[in-house]
């Protein structure tokens, strides 16, 4: 065959031609070429490290380690199961709870169509643990029901519907808060039937649990109603169903349960032991407990709490449910007579079923902003605060249905589902006392930043407080503390990125600082979609001084528009563009972003201090407004026709 020859690295080579030659040759040129470059190549030097240096992400999203998400979630909704809820008409199911969180569209139990206007990022099914279950057996006709004398009376007068159903709703609750409810009708854990409520409970939840889409957290409500006093918790899980199916739920009433929230933290200890798991509890309605919610001693011995207690209850009760259908708890007029933001959907008759009527001596036990106030004071006593919470939002819905937002409001209870009489009858009605119909407040919501929609990932920045509650709004808000911020900082269009590089996010501490340096508060917002433009942004500061009493200030951060602080301190009105007889408004004034940073311009460096950002839309109208629209109403002149939707975030410390 023929021969070729050829010269490579200055030697012959002879190959036969064929197509092996090219592949050959094509390798020994490679193999020269690269021989070449490595040939030219300097020695290493001392600076080689310079070859490698730290690495700088071009795309500002990469590498981020920190909770970039914000997740929408309800984690207080009754359903059915709860005795009272099916007592008011409530027929939907723990399943039809997450349906309806989900985005699906669903027939409420009055019959009327209901679509949330976006899905919720999570839920909690909290149903009572006392009597779970118990009225879907009343309301079927359960034979053992009805065998009892007031099963039957109460069987027939919720049959009659109404206002008979109503009545018998109240005798229900009313029997279980007075510890009079017939032993007989009583579901109690350990039964079958107690049982069978809490598995479909959580198979419910394991179901539409999408881990990334949808997370379904497992939970209930124990709910201690001491001589009327609200001082409810709703527990939630980190777990999934192997864990928390081993213990059905702790129960308030004896001899199954307390009252006692002390017990209540043994059980939570207890679940963690046994099972490796992890769970919370977050206290609500303060404003009904008749001072029982934040007490400097024992309400039930009346002696004085130690150390112990404090580190339990911040231990098991990071945060609070700030507001809720059943009023608003962030503060209330006569303790914060300065802020003239302070008297929003107050709730204050009294206890919860309204067996006592409010004193003003209660009031400063019962509400978020003198909470932190009283935490501190315990926390020089006892050297732990035991009330270093943060906030979340939630609704308290006895419908089946999470809806806070005002022109999408289905009410407390199915007694108070939409229709052209429900802002006259009253939500509910004990004796000649009662709360209005056009006293419900559509809200709220729990905000939570988490670095994905998992139950584990939600549940540990609940416990980290990197949360914040709406009163239905979707507002995005951002809260840092930090030494090191500057005006710059609020040109940032990613200010996460710059929050957690130099500052603390919600719900962590700022410690000593450099001296002659004031703490600097990097705040932003952006409104809601579906909401109204923002009016302004308020920094909230809360601390004991150096006589040993509590002191609050209210300082406007950043506002919209061109107006400027008065020498009483207060801010012009943002204006008023609401429509309400057509229940409209425009977006013409406000903002639809604010971010600044502010730094405290009264700052002593040996007292602590807790800080939180309060932030306002313009005026929007209330769901009575939409309710007189809707059916044709006129509405009486002391009902309100017009809210501020508002967010507040958890704190940060100064400690």
């Amino acid at each position: 065959m023929p021969v070729s020859v050829y010269r490579v690295f200055g030697m012959n080579f002879h190959f036969t031609r064929g197509p092996q030659v090219k592949h050959l040759i094509i390798f020994f040129l490679t193999l020269s070429l690269s021989s070449t470059v490595y040939a030219q190549l300097p020695p290493p030097t001392g600076n080689v490290k310079d070859a490698f240096p730290a690495q700088k992400h071009y795309s500002p999203y990469a590498g981020r380690n920190f909770p970039t998400q914000v997740f929408w979630g309800d984690t207080h909704v009754h359903t059915g199961n709860s005795l009272d809820a099916g007592a008011f008409g409530a027929r939907l199911l723990p399943e039809d709870a997450h349906r309806f969180a989900r985005g699906e569209e669903l027939t409420s139990s009055t019959g009327l169509k209901v679509k949330l206007s976006r899905p919720l990022d999570f839920l909690v099914v909290a149903d009572h643990s006392d009597n779970m279950g118990f009225f879907p057996l009343l309301q079927s006709g359960d034979p053992k029901m009805l065998a009892d004398p007031t099963g039957k009376k109460w069987y027939r007068m919720i049959q009659a519907g109404g206002q008979k159903g109503v009545a018998a709703a109240v005798e229900i609750v009313q029997a279980l808060t007075e510890n009079s409810f017939p032993k007989t009708l009583y579901l109690a854990p350990g039964t079958a039937a107690y049982r069978s409520a809490w598995e479909r409970t959580i198979a419910a939840a394991e179901k539409y649990n999408e881990p990334g889409r949808y997370t379904a957290l497992h939970g209930y409500e124990w709910t201690s109603t001491e001589k009327g006093a609200n001082r409810h918790r709703v527990v939630i899980y980190r777990d999934g169903a192997g864990k928390v199916s081993t213990m059905e739920p702790y129960t308030s009433l004896p001899p199954y349960g307390s009252p006692d929230e002390r017990d209540l933290w043994k059980w939570l200890q207890s679940y963690e032991d046994k099972t490796g798991g992890r769970i919370l509890a977050i206290a609500h309605n303060g404003n009904l407990s008749n001072g029982a919610m934040f007490p400097v001693a024992d309400t039930f011995t009346g002696k004085s709490y130690d150390r112990a207690w404090a580190e339990e209850r911040i231990k098991w009760e990071p945060l609070y449910e700030i507001t809720q259908i059943k009023g608003d708890g962030e503060t209330h007029p006569f303790l914060s007579p300065n802020d003239e933001f302070a008297d929003y959907e107050t709730w204050d008759q009294g206890n919860l079923i309204l067996s006592e009527f409010k004193k003003n001596e209660m009031l400063q036990h019962e509400y978020g902003r003198s909470a932190l106030g009283i935490g501190m004071e315990l926390e020089k006593k006892l050297g732990v605060n035991p009330y270093k919470v943060g906030f979340i939002g939630s609704t308290d819905s006895h419908t089946g249905l999470a809806t806070a937002q005002e022109d999408n409001f289905f009410g407390k209870h199915s007694g108070a589902e939409p229709n052209a009489k429900r802002v006259e009858h009253p939500m509910a009605k004990v004796g000649d006392a009662e709360y209005t119909g056009w006293g419900m407040v559509a809200s709220g919501l729990a905000a939570v930043w988490a670095r994905e929609n998992t139950r584990q990932s939600l549940f540990d920045a609940m416990m980290n407080k990197e949360t914040y509650a709406t009163t239905g709004s979707r507002m995005l808000v951002r809260f840092f503390g930090g030494w090191e911020f500057t005006k710059t900082d609020a040109l940032n269009r990613l200010p996460a990125n710059v929050g957690y590089t130099k500052g603390v996010p919600v719900g962590g501490d700022l410690t000593k600082g450099p001296d002659g340096k004031s703490p600097g508060f990097l705040v932003a917002a952006m409104r809601d979609a579906l909401s109204g433009n923002l009016d302004r942004i308020q920094i909230v500061k809360i601390w004991v001084d150096s006589t040993g009493k509590r002191q609050e200030k209210v300082f406007n951060a950043v506002w919209s528009r061109n107006r400027r602080v008065g020498d009483d301190g207060k801010l012009p009105s943002v204006g008023n563009t609401v429509d309400v007889a057509n229940a409209t408004w425009t977006n013409t004034i406000g903002s639809p972003e604010l971010i600044t940073v502010w730094t405290d311009p009264e700052f002593d460096p040996k007292i602590s201090a807790a800080y939180y950002a309060r932030v306002l839309e313009i005026p929007t109208p209330r769901w009575t407004a939409y309710e007189a629209k809707r059916f044709g109403i006129k509405m009486k002149k002391e009902i309100p026709m017009i809210t501020v939707e508002r967010a507040y975030t958890s704190p940060i410390w100064y400690t």
